[in-house]
């Protein structure tokens, strides 16, 4: 194979790769950040909360956005090893089969993030609130789950 051949078929490779990247993060990724903002508007403006509420839910968030970064950086670091992979087998072998895994991981854990700070922060809330916060995220995840043509 002549080294134009082989560079433009390297170049395809790392497009794949890279293209395979953002659909995962843009499946996985923008979802919970509609519903967090969803969530965060709500506890904000309209559960009304006190002030021990408020700065429960603070540190919560505070906690929340450092694990969230460093899973992102984890979910960076797991689609550079997936195009890694990709470049050295050039196919869906046993390496893209183990990367395509750690990606699952990854997604996984920024799930159950994503789930056990929204379980905390309902912790926090009265009984009223909570069924109110309850209802605002199961719309949250089905209207993500479920879009309406036009999004």
């Amino acid at each position: 194979m002549g080294s134009t051949k082989r560079l433009l078929l390297i170049a395809l490779i790392a497009f794949a790769a890279a293209a395979i990247g953002v659909f995962a993060a843009r499946t996985f990724m923008d979802a919970p950040r509609k519903s967090e903002s969803e969530v965060h508007a709500l506890l904000h403006d309209r559960l009304k909360l006190d002030a021990a509420q408020a700065a429960k839910i603070e540190a919560l968030e505070a906690r929340h956005a450092t694990r969230k970064q460093a899973l992102e950086l984890e979910m960076r670091a797991a689609n550079a090893r997936l195009a890694e992979a990709i470049e050295a087998e050039r196919g869906y072998g046993p390496k893209v089969t183990e990367a395509v895994d750690h990606v699952h991981h990854v997604m996984g854990e920024m799930q159950k993030e994503v789930l056990e700070h929204l379980f905390a922060m309902r912790a926090v809330l009265n009984p009223q609130q909570a069924s109110i916060f309850d209802r605002t995220v199961v719309k949250a995840l089905t209207d993500a789950a479920h879009p309406s043509p036009g999004k």
